[in-house]
């Protein structure tokens, strides 16, 4: 499955009311980690079908990371429900993402 892209304007459409949980990824062009770990991150989206993997631009998109207490980059949360079940901030492999999604989600 593709990476969705989420704005301040269609998180609680994308996320918060999404069928299935939702890790999102904020992140912003000029940050070297971010560029770091989005392969792994395209490639769960592709081998995982059970969880939806979106992207926010903080730098677009401030108001909804600042809501949610996101104070470096990048942070991971995973959502389900609409509730946020798990945090992650700092790169992560693609075995401790698949990992954690597992621990987290089931």
């Amino acid at each position: 499955m593709a990476i969705i892209k989420v704005t301040d304007e269609s998180f609680e459409a994308d996320v918060l009311k999404s069928e299935k949980p939702v890790l999102v990824d904020y992140w912003a062009e000029w940050c070297g980690p971010c560029r770091q770990i989005a392969p792994a991150l395209e490639e769960v989206a592709s081998e995982m079908d059970s969880i939806t993997i979106a992207k926010m631009n903080i730098d677009e998109n401030p108001e909804t990371p600042s809501g949610m207490g996101v104070r470096g980059i990048p942070t991971l949360m995973i959502f389900k429900g609409g509730e946020l079940v798990g945090t992650k901030v700092g790169v992560q492999s693609k075995s401790q993402l698949l990992n954690w999604i597992g621990a987290t989600v089931g």
